[in-house]
This record gives structure tokens, sequence and C-alpha cells, in this order.
């Protein structure tokens, strides 16, 4: 539901026009391509959001997608220095939500690079509203593993039980994975197990790619430390190259880690996506070169000429030895 709406906010918003608008709807996008593990997408709609609201001098545009693309991608100076630069602003105009979503931003990080202690923290400020209705639930999920990992069990306990209001009524896969994993962090023996089974179980029909992963990871890492180090390299090598692949940075250290502890080394690092060849323009043309769109109507978009998308075209069809835009939606998708 939440794919098929902002699609349609977005499509809405370009078809009327709204240029005002379009950068909230291609924002409200970002969440979807990032719990998808589509990093690098959603790395090119804030940019498009950027380039809008500079063009309409959209001052008032959050930077609620800069923040979070940075922490899912894991390179720590980036997420850190975007939210020191970011908090005052958010404290200045009294923004709460934007304060709350710098902290969880923060939590995901240091959960990634296993800095529990410090995703704790940040956690642990971010839910100091726990029934703000947006991101501090997503901050009470990164609240239970910090908390779990270092020592805080009672603290994680708590936060269970007011997640599990909110996963409960819902009902939907994704909600009930999630708990299922969170459950497991705290559980022991056969009962950890289990949980961590229905999780995945639950999460792997689902387009939620980010937490099925981290699922696997968190299991595998149980498995390990149960000295089943063989079942515990399945776990972690799928985490790994996911994460791997989708250049979530530190999950990918953390995952390759616990591999090496187990005996077996990653058998590959990040492969080099097609995005990660392009500057940010390029990669905005690209992706709308692969749904179809025209040259001219890129140039709307985008606020350049036909012209400039034709040069950065040009570009892209020799970075990435394409000869058509059949191939190159074909090199973007594979």
């Amino acid at each position: 539901m939440w794919d098929a709406l902002t699609m349609r906010q977005v499509r809405a918003a370009r078809d009327a026009g709204a240029l005002a608008e379009l950068p909230f709807a291609l924002s409200t996008r970002v969440g979807v391509c990032l719990f998808g593990g589509e990093v690098e997408a959603a790395a090119s709609l804030v940019d498009e959001a950027s380039v809008l609201a500079e063009a309409t001098d959209g001052r008032i545009i959050p930077p609620y997608g800069e923040l979070t693309v940075a922490a899912f991608r894991g390179r720590e100076d980036e997420p850190t220095a975007a939210v020191a630069s970011r908090t005052e602003g958010f404290r200045r105009d009294g923004e709460g939500m934007g304060l709350t979503l710098s902290l969880w931003a923060t939590a995901v990080l240091c959960n990634g690079l296993a800095r529990y202690d410090d995703a704790f923290a940040a956690a642990e400020d971010a839910c100091e509203d726990p029934h703000e209705l947006w991101f501090s639930t997503f901050a009470l999920v990164e609240l239970i593993e910090a908390a779990g990992r270092s020592g805080r069990g009672d603290r994680a306990a708590e936060a269970l039980e007011i997640l599990s209001t909110s996963t409960s009524a819902s009902g939907t896969p994704w909600a009930l994975g999630v708990e299922a994993r969170s459950r497991a962090i705290l559980a022991d023996g056969d009962a950890a197990e289990q949980l961590y089974r229905e999780a995945i179980e639950r999460l792997e029909p689902t387009r939620l790619r980010v937490d099925l992963a981290r699922a696997r990871l968190l299991y595998g890492e149980w498995l390990r430390r149960e000295r089943r180090r063989v079942d515990a390299r399945e776990q972690l090598r799928i985490a790994h190259d996911f994460f791997s692949d989708v250049g979530m940075e530190a999950f990918a250290e953390r995952a390759s880690i616990e591999l090496r502890a187990t005996g077996e080394h990653p058998a590959r690092e990040r492969s080099l996506g097609a995005f990660d060849q392009l500057t940010p323009q390029e990669a905005q043309v690209s992706r709308l070169v692969a749904q179809g769109h025209t040259n001219r109507e890129i140039a709307a978009q985008l606020f350049i000429s036909p012209s400039t998308v034709e040069y950065h075209l040009g570009k892209v069809f020799r970075k990435l030895d394409v000869k058509s835009r059949t191939q190159l939606a074909h090199r973007l998708s594979s």
C-alpha cells in the first residue's frame, strides 16, 4: 500500500505540474525504496527532490530522505555530518518529527556498525514520545536490538511491549515479522530459534528485503554464538551478499566480521552496480529513461534542456556500454 499510494502521489503531482508538491511526493517514496533494498534508487529520488526544491525555492522541504539514505548506506562520516548539520535547524524550528528521524537514523547507523551503546542512546532519545506515530515506531525496533545487544534486557522488554501494541494491531507480515525478530533477540534456546525462523518466514514473501536480511543477520549471529557454525554461515552469507549488493556498507561489514568468525571468508565484496558508475544527474536521467520517459519529458521533470538530457544519456551509454534505451533499462534492472 505504501508503494502504491506514493507512486500515485508522484504521478499525480507530475501530471498536474504541481512542482511545489512533487518534492514532498518524491520524499515519501524514499522509504519504500530503502526498506525494499533499493538504496541507489532512493538516493536518486533525494537528488531529484533537491533539484526541484532548489528550482522552485522550496526551502520548506525537510531533509528526511537525505538523512535516511545516509544512514542506510552506513558510511559513518556521511550521516554523522548530515545529522549534526540538520539537528540545530530542527531544534530551532521546533520540528520534533525531524529530531526523531535524525535520532532514528543515527540508531540505524550505529546498529549497523555494531556500536550498540551509541545506538541505544540515540534510539532511547527517539522514543521519548513512544506514541509519535511515525519514526518513533521505527526507533523502537532499533532500541530493542541495541538494548538486547548491550545488556539492557529490561529496557528492551519494555520497548518490545510498546512495539507489540502496534504490530499486533497491524497484523501484516511486515509487522509480525519484525515483532518476531525483536522477540527472538530477548529469547533463549529453542524459543529464540523458532522466533528467528518465524521472522524469516513472514518477511520472505514480502518486498521488505532489508528487514529480511537483518533477520538473517541476527539469526546467523545467534547460531554462531550457539556454536552452530555451519548453520550460521548460511544465514550470514545470504545477509552479507545482500547488504554488499545494495550498498549498505555498515551492515555488510558487520555480517562479514561474523562470517569470518565462523571460519569462512566472504566470497565477494560489494559488486559495482550500474548506478555506482554514474553521476547523480546521470543516474536520474537513466532511471527516468528506464521508466519509459522521453527526453523532453525528462527535461521537464529535471528542469534542464532536452539537449542536456541527450548529453547525459550519451555519457551513460558509454559508461555502461549500451547502445539503446531498452538495453539501458535491462542493464539497470540486472
